[in-house]
């Protein structure tokens, strides 16, 4: 342990404790005189056998590691624990030598004494601490006084949650906040005070309360509060014109009973998605485990975080494949710097067009896991680089489904898309053929499947990194179209729910993840202003630029229970969508190829519109979606 001046002043004190309480007990009479002696020699061996004891005790226990201004319930039982060891240690000792013997009866007194006397002292020091940071305005840095801002705050919540909240920021003189009232809704809290802040029902009154005290920002400190609550509360607050932030645990925290819970910002993932799913289970964990896995586009969005989830269920081997070098080393230096030397990791800069490069790869490595998330996937690019969609996506698919028929992979499980439902535009288009190429191979050995989802919050450009940009830069935050509704899923979410996929899927299945509720854009721009601290169209403004080519106003809904099966997972959904016969997709690639010959944008689109019967124009998407929904509200 390493001693600080503060450590050495403690046991001092401590030291000054014993020695003090030790003769004031014999002094007050308490205790039968020939037991401690006041002057002689079996005084000094008996009381330095003590300290030495008790002191020895308590720094192995730790207890001058402890930080006594911060000490909860936990902290004062180390030090009784501690000295309970000790005494009773000593007490042995003390049946072999006479010297060090102060006879059970007094011994136990002395000893109770010197403990009730040590922890009197150090609740008293947190008192001291605790009311001169509650009245403390001022710091001294140097040689100048610096007012501190303090923000007057309303915490919701009057449980444990929210008091040791307001407790920490009592006893940090550092700390910015200063709780003048807790909002709770349990009536038999309703009057109380907790460290002497007052706590108000949570009603209609609430928000002329808050104006009256002055509050400047309110916290949630509730427990295990779920989604939709987060999003009730917010919306309930914020129009209190205050800034409204949680206490919460971070995200992505798996053991809650050992984390520490962060005062932060509401995240628009507070606000937009369900609660987090439960997905991992001991069949899962068995099917990757010792098993080469192989990840195409493994420096991406999705296949990035497969590769993250993939390493933490211990695989014999896994394999990185992605054109792009920055992409994939980033993600290997993530995966080394956590697991070392445990993870059997290579990354291979490879693109899926290069079929001699595959055959390499795939004759060396022998992967039994293929997870294809190689794929151009920008709507609007893709709609003037066709030829490169088609190339990528749909032979790219096709090279690597070859291969991993060829070399008895033995699941290849394909990223598929919500834009493949009746397409409008050429990379919708290109992933239904790629999943085309996938569902024609059912009678394969290798057990081809694909899974379908919506959009995913944070990936490469996705609307809302455009939308934190703008906001930045002091806007407008731009929309196509107020109109337009999407799903969002969070990435580890939807990768969880593709590696359960993926170990329950038979062959030339196509798999539909639950994306829960739509979003409108609109809604997500105004919120995600909200969350920066600014009023929408006052501070920030919100701008229609016109759709972009192909483009859809309304998703296709995913969840037509009328065309999907059930799994055993309650978010997984089966297509009944029956896949066509080989020769008939060999025949649609071998037209594919021949427009990727030309180098024509117009050659891509006649051969969407031959090869993918579904394909339609995005006007006329979008004015049936129109006149769908003007009917459902007029019916309303």
């Amino acid at each position: 342990m390493k001693l600080s001046k503060r450590k050495i002043e403690l046991m001092l004190v401590d030291i000054a404790i014993i020695i003090c309480v030790y003769y004031m007990t014999a002094l007050v009479g308490i205790l039968r005189l020939h037991s401690i002696v006041l002057n002689g020699e079996l005084n000094l061996i008996r009381l330095t056998a003590l300290v030495i004891m008790l002191m020895t005790g308590r720094i192995l226990c730790g207890v001058y590691r402890n930080v006594w201004r911060y000490a909860n319930i936990e902290t004062y039982l180390t030090i009784m624990v501690s000295d309970f060891i000790s005494n009773l240690i000593l007490m042995l000792i003390g049946r072999v030598w006479f010297a060090v013997n102060l006879g059970i009866g007094v011994h136990m007194i002395v000893a109770m004494a010197i403990l009730l006397v040590t922890l009197l002292s150090r609740y008293c020091y947190q008192l001291l601490y605790a009311y001169r940071c509650k009245n403390a305005d001022k710091t001294i840095e140097g040689n100048s006084i610096n007012q501190i801002y303090k923000a007057e705050v309303a915490i919701v919540g009057a449980g444990n949650v929210g008091a040791t909240l307001a407790d920490e920021f009592f006893r940090n003189p550092r700390s910015r906040y200063v709780p003048v009232c807790f909002i709770d809704t349990d009536p038999e809290k309703i009057g109380q005070t907790v460290n002497g802040v007052p706590i108000y029902s949570e009603d209609d009154s609430t928000a002329n309360l808050l104006k009256r005290m002055k509050v400047q920002e309110i916290i949630i400190a509730l427990p295990d509060l779920t989604v939709e609550r987060k999003q009730r509360l917010y919306e309930r607050y914020r129009r209190t014109g205050c800034s409204v932030k949680i206490y919460d645990y971070p995200s992505g925290t798996e053991e809650k009973s050992t984390a520490k819970r962060t005062l932060r910002d509401f995240r628009i993932e507070d606000l937009l998605f369900r609660d987090p799913i439960e997905v991992e289970n001991p069949e899962t964990k068995a099917f990757y485990a010792g098993k080469t896995v192989l990840v195409t586009g493994g420096g991406g969005s999705i296949g990035s975080e497969l590769c993250r989830q993939i390493a933490a269920l211990q695989p014999k081997k896994l394999v990185i494949l992605d054109i792009y070098e920055n992409n994939a080393y980033d993600v290997q230096q993530e995966l080394i710097r956590k697991y070392g030397d445990k993870l059997n990791l290579e990354v291979i800069i490879a693109s899926v067009r290069d079929v001699e490069r595959l055959e390499h790869i795939f004759r060396d490595l022998r992967p039994e896991i293929v997870f294809h998330a190689a794929a151009h996937k920008h709507v609007p690019l893709m709609e003037h680089s066709g030829v490169e969609a088609l190339k990528n996506n749909v032979l790219g698919t096709y090279n690597v489904a070859e291969m991993s028929e060829k070399y008895g992979v033995e699941k290849f499980l394909l990223i598929s898309t919500d834009k493949a439902v009746n397409p409008t535009n050429v990379m919708g288009a290109s992933k239904r053929l790629c999943e085309m190429v996938i569902q024609c191979r059912e009678n394969s050995k290798t057990e081809f499947t694909a899974v379908r989802f919506g959009n995913v919050l944070g990936s490469n450009g996705s609307v809302i990194p455009l939308f934190k940009r703008q906001i930045e830069a002091g806007g407008p935050v731009t929309l196509t179209d107020k109109r337009i509704i999407r799903y969002f899923m969070t990435i580890p979410e939807a990768v969880q729910l593709v590696m359960v996929t993926c170990a329950m899927a038979h062959n030339g299945e196509l798999f539909v993840l639950d994306m829960g509720k739509p979003v409108k854009i609109l809604d997500l721009a105004e919120n995600m202003i909200r969350l920066s601290g600014f009023t929408p169209y006052k501070d920030i403004d919100i701008v229609e630029i016109g759709l972009r080519p192909g483009e859809k106003l309304y998703e296709e809904l995913l969840m037509k229970t009328e065309e999907l099966d059930k799994t055993s997972n309650d978010m997984i959904f089966i297509e009944r969508d029956k896949g066509l016969p080989r020769e008939e997709v060999e025949r649609k690639l071998d037209l594919v190829r021949q427009a990727i010959e030309t180098e024509e944008q117009s050659a891509v689109l006649e051969v969407i519109r031959k090869t993918v019967p579904t394909y339609h124009d995005p006007a006329e998407i979008n004015g049936k979606a129109d006149q769908a929904r003007e009917t459902a509200a007029a019916n309303e």
